[in-house]
Order: C-alpha cells, then sequence, then structure tokens
C-alpha cells in the first residue's frame, strides 16, 4: 500500500471552502477554482483524510441522479458517483453542481466487469481500458470539488480471474502520474480474505480500501482486522437489508423492510460498522440519496419516486448533525394484509374483495395522506446492482380508502405486492409493501 500520502513539491494551491458541519457553501464568485489538494494522514495507527490540511471526515451518500441541495441541506460533506458519464449530466456539470454546494466528491471510474464479459486475458482489451480511463481522467483532475478516485464498482461480484486487480493496480498508478493530489481506492462487494490478499498483493498503489455491506455491516470492523487490513478504509455503500439477506414467501419473494424498520438498521448499523471504528475507518456514502428500482421502487433509495424523504433521511440528518430534523418523517406502526403480515405467507383468491390497514404515527401530528398501489412481482432480476425494469402498478383494483385502510378487489393468477405510502405534508413520507399471491 502506498505510504507517500500525495505532497506536492512545486505550486501552490488554494484552499476552497469545505461544507464539514458548520459552513455554508461559498458563492460563485468566491469559490476557487484550483485543485485540492488530499492526503492522508497515519499517526499511531490512526488515519484521518485531509483536504487542504484539515480534517476531512467523510459524511456522504452514493449519488447519480438525486439532490446535490438537498444533500447540502442535511450537512453532507460529500458524495460518491459510480461513473463520469451517467448518461444524463457530464462529470464536470456534476462536480460543478458539488463545488457549489460546498460538497467533494468521491469520482467513480467505470472499469470493465468478468460478469458483463470483459476478458482480463486480453491484453488490447485492457490497454485500451486504461488509454479510455486516462482520457476521462485528465480533464476532471484539477476540479476543487474532486476528492477521491474510485476505481470501478464490485469487481469481485462473480469473478474469476484475479487479474482484473492487476488491471486495477495499473489505473491507479496512471492516475498517481497524472494527478498527484487525489487518493485511489477500489469498492468490494462484501469483505472476505482472499479479496484482502489479492489487493494487498496486486493492487499496492491503491491508498484506501472500500467496502460495501449491507446487513452484516456491524461486523466490518472485525473483519477487518480479522483478514490483517491495516490501511485506511471507508464503507461505500451501506443502507437497507440486502433482498439477499432477508426472509422469503414461500412463493420466492424477498420480503422487504418498511421505512421505519429500515431506519432503525440505519442507525444501529451506522453506530456498530462505521463509528465503531474511529481509527482505519475514515468515513462512509450511505446508498442511497435518491430512488432506484431494484427487485422493489422502495428498496434502496432512501427518497421516494415522488423525491419525498423516507425516515431513514431523517437518521442521516441526525447522523451527520447529532440531532433531529425539525419535523420529522411518519412511523410506521403495523401494517396488515388481510390480516396479516408481510412474514405470514399472504395468499388470496382471485377477483375477490379484501382490505389492508396501516397505522402510522407523526412526531407533529401533522395530517396523514395515504396512497395505495398493487403491482405484479418484479422479473427483472439483475446483481450487482444493474439496472433493472420497473414493474407497472394496475390501476382499477382500488375500491375505496379511508384513512390507513384501504379496500381493492384482487388481480388475476400470480405474485403481487401491495404498496402503501403515508405522507404528511411536509416532503415526508412512510412506505411499505406486502407480497401476496393469487392462486
Amino acid at each position: 500500500m502506498r505510504r507517500l500520502f500525495f505532497i506536492l513539491s512545486i505550486g501552490i494551491l488554494v484552499s476552497c471552502k469545505q461544507n464539514t458541519g458548520n459552513s455554508t457553501p461559498e458563492s460563485a464568485t468566491e469559490q476557487k477554482t484550483t485543485a485540492a489538494k488530499v492526503e492522508l494522514k497515519e499517526e499511531n495507527g490512526k488515519y484521518q483524510l485531509l483536504v487542504n490540511g484539515q480534517d476531512f471526515y467523510i459524511k456522504g451518500a452514493g449519488l447519480e441522479f438525486g439532490s446535490i441541495p438537498a444533500l447540502a441541506k442535511h450537512n453532507a460533506n460529500s458524495f460518491r458517483t459510480w461513473r463520469t458519464d451517467n448518461g444524463e449530466r457530464s462529470a464536470k456539470e456534476v462536480l460543478d453542481e458539488a463545488h457549489e454546494n460546498g460538497l467533494m466528491v468521491t469520482m467513480g471510474i467505470e472499469v470493465g466487469r468478468e460478469r458483463h464479459g470483459f476478458n482480463y486475458d486480453d491484453p488490447e482489451m485492457v490497454k485500451k481500458q486504461l488509454e479510455e480511463i486516462k482520457e476521462q481522467v485528465l480533464p476532471l483532475k484539477d476540479h476543487p470539488a474532486l476528492l477521491i478516485w474510485g476505481i470501478g464498482n464490485e469487481l469481485n461480484l462473480h469473478y474469476t480471474n484475479p487479474k482484473v486487480w492487476d488491471a486495477v493496480n495499473d489505473i491507479s498508478k496512471m492516475i498517481h502520474e497524472i494527478d498527484p493530489n487525489h487518493p485511489t481506492t477500489t469498492s468490494l462487494a462484501g469483505l472476505a480474505q482472499k479479496e484482502v490478499d489479492y489487493i494487498k498483493e496486486r493492487c499496492a498503489d491503491l491508498d484506501i480500501l472500500s467496502v460495501q455491506m449491507y446487513g452484516d455491516l456491524p461486523d466490518l470492523p472485525n473483519l477487518i482486522k480479522k483478514f490483517g487490513w491495516e490501511g485506511p478504509y471507508m464503507v461505500t455503500e451501506w443502507g437497507a437489508t440486502g433482498h439477499w439477506e432477508v426472509p422469503t414467501t414461500k412463493w420466492g419473494a424477498p420480503i422487504e423492510e418498511h421505512s421505519s424498520v429500515k431506519a432503525a438498521n440505519y442507525l444501529k448499523r451506522f453506530n456498530g460498522g462505521i463509528a465503531a471504528d474511529s481509527l482505519q475507518c475514515i468515513g462512509s456514502y450511505v446508498f442511497l440519496w435518491g430512488n432506484k428500482q431494484e427487485r422493489t421502487p422502495t428498496w434502496y433509495g432512501i427518497f421516494l419516486e415522488d423525491g419525498k424523504e423516507t425516515e431513514s433521511v431523517d437518521v442521516m440528518h441526525y447522523v451527520w448533525n447529532g440531532s433531529w430534523p425539525e419535523n420529522r418523517t411518519p412511523i410506521i406502526e403495523d401494517y396488515k394484509l388481510n390480516g396479516k403480515t408481510a412474514y405470514e405467507n399472504v395468499e388470496l383468491e382471485a377477483d375477490e374483495q379484501y382490505s389492508a390497514q396501516i397505522m402510522v404515527k407523526d412526531y407533529e401530528r401533522d395530517e396523514i395522506s395515504y396512497r395505495w398501489e398493487i403491482m405484479p412481482e418484479s422479473t427483472d432480476l439483475k446483481e450487482g446492482g444493474d439496472a433493472e425494469e420497473r414493474p407497472e402498478a394496475i390501476g382499477g383494483l382500488i375500491i375505496s380508502q379511508q384513512e390507513g385502510k384501504v379496500t381493492f378487489k384482487s388481480p388475476g393468477k400470480g405474485a403481487y405486492r401491495l404498496f402503501v405510502y403515508a405522507s404528511d405534508g411536509h416532503d415526508h413520507a412512510a412506505a411499505a409493501n406486502i407480497p401476496f399471491l393469487v392462486n
């Protein structure tokens, strides 16, 4: 692992103001436009990330299409991306908006995955990728909002060829040659002894190890020690219990925790898996500041499709500020369909009337409005966060609704979910769904 931490011998860097918890972003005319100098400092086994000489503990979120101003409003100081071109905005535009809002960016770089057909035994393919990545790095390397380069995402997922780590190391070396101001990392899906050994042996040029864990996150500090990682690390994805980690119905539908259970787990996982290690962990990026379809449209995003904040945003506000937001999101106390919870294998008959009821409380006693929808169980199932198609909601099934109760007609034979959203009128909403099978 690299132990020389980016000390420049020539040139003077002008610092830019960072949003570290007590500051507000500078106006566009006041902002500086020179590269930030990002260093890692180690003293007696404790690592610190420094930005222009100032301590910078990462309070961040994964953000690709979510609201950058909202992230700044909640007093985060950074976000990560997965690629330099997300198909909607250029990396330069993303970095510019981050800078306008006082945020720093771990800029992701797309690296070929074996599961998508990339062949790391093909030297020409590997060389071409390196050249293409260099062209991505060059125009961005001096941007004042740039914090860290993230080389690839979960390259260890369903792979067999360890040469991928040689390629990652070569990319890191190339970046350090043209950009001496910013550290490099790569993000692993989970943590295992094999990958730690590979990174130490084949990726000595990397500065930081990044790990992505969900339900098992509180185990991470122990795993770091068990597998012998002695350098700095950060958690670049964490959040809701993964769809691979939860119980399933007898017809195989994973049972999604409702928004209040998720929020409680976010706080537990942050305290146990991130804050618990004050020596090697330099911060984290919660997943996901925005919304996406992955098994369901509510599973991983801490915002709903309409932009409303869930209770997990409240938790992140508390984590980043030490206090709760002034107006809090509604809390789910109970949710049943036909008298059963999601864990009781709800089975219905076709074209019959059924009811569901949710019990919600609100700290400020705001008036709650409810929205219900039924959609088929998703069949476009991918791995590693690859894009999935959202199922279309089925119209015409809701018969009546009153406060937290709905009556509906069941659809035809198949697997479905009944979703409910409880909104407080202040852009916050609780969300839950129950999978059910129609015979």
